[in-house]
């Protein structure tokens, strides 16, 4: 009886137990549902609920990135694009900008249109912006500016990914793949 016991724990564990393996990190039940409530790219004040029934991605940077932006959402825009059509049509990517001073919705607007129709620029006041940060446990600063006025921000490069009912699932690093990343979108996307 001992034997058949230790081969079925055996298959269970090397099964899985028919738990989901995901490509980049599972960070499911480790933050807070997704909630905030912001501007968006076309001057609408909207919140986290406007965003629920569909898989959500949320990251936060500014339009002005010379290099951290721009190449994490072409990595998105890339893993999107290897999705199966309804696939891609139901996925969002809430491209949060720290930057609102600059960041207003009309350059938000121009900056996600050149990743494609899924990113939706956002931003709103430093209370609001702090308030969405210090939920995902995240930063950003800024740097001290020069003599025509420009600074830096300082941001997480990561993405977080959140299912249909806004439980985040999933952190998105420069470091996974993009065919890591598509896999695991369209697995959040069937599941449902």
């Amino acid at each position: 009886m001992g034997k058949w016991l230790l081969l079925t724990l055996s298959v269970l564990v090397l099964s899985g137990c028919g738990e989901q393996t995901w490509q980049t990190s599972d960070i499911s039940g480790a933050m807070p549902k997704l909630k905030f409530n912001l501007t968006d790219e076309n001057g609408r004040a909207v919140s986290a609920e406007d965003y629920l029934g569909q898989p959500t991605l949320l990251f936060f940077g500014f339009t002005n990135c010379p290099d951290v932006c721009p190449t994490t959402l072409a990595q998105i825009a890339g893993a999107v694009q290897r999705l199966d059509e309804n696939v891609r049509e139901d996925l969002q990517v809430l491209f949060v900008s720290v930057d609102p001073a600059r960041d207003d919705p009309q350059t938000l607007r121009r900056y996600t249109d050149a990743f494609g129709p899924q990113f939706i620029g956002l931003t709103g006041g430093k209370a609001a912006l702090d308030a969405l940060t210090d939920r995902y446990h995240t930063t950003y600063s800024y740097g001290e500016e020069d003599e025509s006025g420009n600074y830096d921000v300082s941001h997480s490069g990561a993405v977080f990914a959140f299912d249909r009912e806004g439980e985040v699932r999933l952190l998105i690093r420069a470091s996974h793949q993009t065919k890591a990343i598509a896999a695991d979108l369209s697995q959040l996307a069937e599941d449902g």
